[in-house]
């Protein structure tokens, strides 16, 4: 069995590259959003054209960033979603609706003080980690029933 995963959320640190690692030696194939801050941010304007007010000049890149966003939830097989510490990820909590609804299994990936602000969308997940590693051996434990050693 191949599981596709989509890595949504956070994108200044590593802990997609942590995942992915963590998984070579599993049949899992990955997909997450472009992770390139400034492409996704002008991405709208880029391809469509410019925008002198900022608020349209965010929304094109919304939107653009959205088809592939939804693109990616809808064919995965499990949606892992980070929310990370440094800055509010709106994306991610839309990431982790969207999944939910389309009854996608989902993983939510955040630190411990980050619980109680984020109770609602921990209640859709299947699981709450905590470490990377943690979604790892998630992974490890649906496709081959095993425990970490």
């Amino acid at each position: 069995m191949t599981l596709k995963v989509y890595l949504s959320g956070e994108i200044h640190t590593d802990w997609r590259e942590q995942i992915i690692d963590g998984s070579k030696d599993l049949d899992v194939s990955f997909g997450s959003p472009v992770t390139d801050h400034a492409a996704s941010d002008d991405c709208g304007v880029a391809i469509l054209g410019a925008e002198p007010n900022k608020y349209w000049h965010d929304h094109k890149g919304a939107m653009v960033n959205a088809i592939r966003t939804r693109k990616g939830i809808a064919d995965a097989d499990v949606v892992v979603v980070r929310f990370g510490e440094k800055y509010k990820q709106w994306n991610a909590a839309f990431d982790a609706g969207y999944a939910a609804a389309l009854g996608k299994s989902l993983i939510i990936l955040h630190r411990p003080d980050h619980a109680h602000a984020l109770k609602e969308v921990d209640a859709a997940a299947l699981a709450v980690a905590q470490e990377p590693a943690q979604v790892v051996d998630i992974l490890r434990y649906v496709l081959h029933g095993t425990l970490p050693s």
